[in-house]
């Protein structure tokens, strides 16, 4: 699918003698997109500024929280830890290649942010996909475009489901050896599903995205606690913490789902929020000394 798009982009409009061609492709009506014409594409309203906005659209193509969730589902599907680098980090590049490519047909495919807004309202973002895969591979390869886009939303609600589940699961002490068992958890959680996919998408996709973002922010201070307490290079984890902390807390801040505060005010808080997090994490989290480390390998000896 990604490998597909791009090279529609690329073959498009491709001229060795303009390397500016490299960035030209035929928009919706038929005309020659320029370089000039491509950049406009950044250009966004004022009530929606870039920063937080862009990290929490963008959501799990750049940073997944998502995936962590996974952590009990693969837990039993690894044969051993050393895969998780494997799994998860290379789960998390594919991801990010697939929101660059549709990041570039965005931008490329229409004229202006207006004609994209135009296209949704008149259809859905699902035709846009539609209309863009289409133009851009045919109607054979784009069908598979379209299959590939569809396959990851579902894979995901399964995955989804079957954690959640198997969480509860545990957190509740209940055996899912047995079908019936299982059932007991998995009836709720997919009337809860349903009665949440009532709600419309734009509203449900701003929750999401900020809760998404959220888990992740969770999981890298758990890891950079972790790494810092054990003397390790905490700041791999530490400074990731550190920005989608302050993206976090400006959108709860600015966004009328959280408290609609003054854009600027927010970013100030946000950037705040995440000072009091770092002082914090370095006053009160203490690295193990010599003794505490050989006393917490005996125990795990045991």
């Amino acid at each position: 699918m990604s490998v597909g798009m791009v090279y529609g982009l690329v073959s498009a409009h491709f001229s060795a003698t303009d390397p500016i061609e490299f960035f030209r492709t035929i928009d919706a009506d038929g005309q020659g997109l320029t370089w000039a014409k491509f950049t406009q594409n950044f250009q966004v309203k004022g009530d929606v500024p870039i920063w937080p906005l862009l990290f929490l659209t963008i959501s799990c193509g750049a940073l997944s929280g998502f995936h962590a969730t996974q952590t009990p589902l693969m837990a039993r599907c690894a044969e051993n830890e050393s895969e998780g680098r494997f799994i998860f980090y290379g789960a998390m590049i594919t991801e990010g290649v697939i929101a660059l490519v549709w990041c570039m047909v965005g931008l490329a495919f229409y004229e202006n942010p207006q004609a994209l807004q135009d296209a949704i309202s008149a259809g859905s973002p699902s035709k846009v996909v539609y209309d863009s895969s289409i133009h851009f591979l045919g109607f054979i390869g784009g069908i598979f475009a379209v299959l590939g886009v569809v396959v990851l939303p579902i894979t995901s609600g399964d995955t989804a489901f079957r954690a959640a589940r198997l969480q509860l699961a545990e957190i509740f002490g209940i055996d899912q050896r047995s079908l019936v068992k299982r059932l007991y958890i998995a009836i709720p959680l997919f009337v809860l599903g349903y009665f949440v996919s009532t709600v419309d998408f734009s509203v449900l996709w701003r929750y999401f995205t900020w809760a998404n973002q959220m888990t992740a922010m969770v999981m890298l201070w758990t890891a950079a606690a972790y790494l810092y307490r054990y003397h390790k290079f905490h700041w791999v984890a530490s400074i990731p913490a550190w920005f989608i902390t302050t993206v976090c807390a400006t959108y709860l801040f600015y966004n009328k789902i959280g408290f609609g505060l003054d854009y600027q005010l927010s970013v100030y808080l946000g950037f705040a929020t995440t000072i009091v997090c770092i002082v914090l994490f370095f006053t009160m989290l203490k690295p193990l000394g010599e003794r505490d480390e050989d006393a917490y390998t005996v125990a795990e000896t045991k």
